[in-house]
């Protein structure tokens, strides 16, 4: 590859210790190439149409560790019935979690609306315009405070995200681990050293894009990379190799019970508590097992002490999986109907009416449940 030869035999890049930083040649080129490439291949996407710093506020949360295609839909969905972050701000934490209801990882969505709420009550709902400001508030961390601050305001800030780290790492020929605390550290100064003055933001999303386009996790699109005479690890045979990383950590596997409750039309539902697993959105009861097959006695005893009524014997129905964090958790489903319901519940469960469920935030593996029950379309 002649240009970075070039490059390299004109001192075209600069080495701090063992790291690789470009002069400003070579990042001349990379700004042109990769730009021109954007103006051709940016796919249409809702949030880039109107970049105010709602709306890629919005848009960045919902991709984190999450697919575009996914997200379109919510965010279209989201910011209809959200307009502001004074809409955002006045909702109740179950709408907010409604409207988030099949994205996952519900944590994002309390946090957005925790920070609507400080945005609000600090600014007056006007949006910060300091990275120190954005990273005070809550969920806010360096990637998508400079996204906002760079696609919606014009701010020469950085990011690094999935996509622009595995760029980034293949670009400079990085070897080590990019989720370490050393690779962190290098590939936010590369990311501010490619950076340019005018239209960061621009460039910022163009990055993404190729990472998420071309440059992909396996099977790099090489030959169609617009900056591929300028790639280090395509020079050395590494694209393939690229980046490292730490090894993943193991799955545990767990074990649960889930009671599906029926009376009336209804469906027995507890509103999980801060600290456990979707915390906010209303569930199926559900009990940590240490056994791989939980005993019917059991289980109906822990209904009868749940509702505080007998009469009646859940039934075990089928099983199901789901993965969260680093868990496997196999679940063994029990159904019963219940025909005398006391008048008071445990604190945190309700009776929801089955017709109505598509109203209540649920988690997505209760979401299947509930489907293979055939009591929610």
């Amino acid at each position: 590859m002649p240009e970075i030869r070039r490059g390299q035999n004109a001192a075209a890049s600069a080495q701090e210790g063992s790291l690789w930083f470009p002069a400003p040649p070579w990042r001349q080129r990379l700004r042109r190439r990769l730009l021109a490439w954007y103006a051709r291949c940016a796919r249409q996407l809702p949030w880039r149409d109107e970049p105010t710093p709602y709306r890629v506020w919005i848009s960045e949360v919902m991709l984190q560790q999450t697919q575009v295609q996914t997200v379109v839909p919510y965010f279209e969905r989201f910011v209809a019935a959200l307009p502001s972050v004074h809409h955002l701000a006045a909702a109740e934490e179950e709408e907010v979690l409604r409207l988030w209801q099949g994205l996952g990882y519900y944590r994002r969505g309390r946090q957005l609306h925790q920070a609507a709420r400080e945005i609000v009550r600090r600014w007056g709902g006007e949006f910060p315009q300091t990275l120190q400001q954005w990273l005070s508030l809550p969920g806010v961390g360096r990637y998508t405070a400079g996204a906002v601050l760079s696609i919606a305001l014009g701010k020469r800030v950085p990011i690094l995200e999935a996509n622009t780290k595995r760029l980034l790492a293949r670009l400079a020929a990085y070897q080590q681990p990019v989720e370490g605390a050393a690779g962190q550290r290098y590939l936010w100064q590369l990311a501010q050293v490619l950076l340019p003055r005018k239209a960061p933001g621009t460039f910022n999303q163009a990055m993404m894009e190729l990472g998420s386009l071309v440059c992909r996790p396996q099977s790099p699109q090489c030959a169609q990379c617009p900056v591929e005479a300028l790639c280090r690890a395509r020079e050395l045979g590494l694209e393939q190799q690229l980046p490292r990383s730490n090894a993943r950590p193991r799955w545990e596997q767990r074990h649960e019970v889930v009671l599906a409750l029926r009376s009336r039309g209804q469906v027995l539902l507890q509103q999980r508590e801060r600290g456990e697993w979707w915390a906010g959105l209303w569930d199926l009861p559900r009990k940590q097992i240490a056994s791989a097959r939980a005993e019917s006695a059991q289980v109906a005893g822990w209904a009868r002490e749940l509702l505080g009524v007998a009469g009646f014997v859940p039934r075990r129905c089928f099983t199901a999986q789901y993965t969260v964090t680093r868990f496997r958790v196999r679940q063994q489903v029990f159904q019963a109907e219940v025909a005398n319901r006391r008048a008071k519940l445990p604190e945190g469960a309700r009776w929801f009416p089955i017709r109505r469920l598509d109203q209540v935030p649920l988690p997505s593996p209760t979401q299947k449940v509930l489907r293979r029950l055939g009591w929610w379309e």
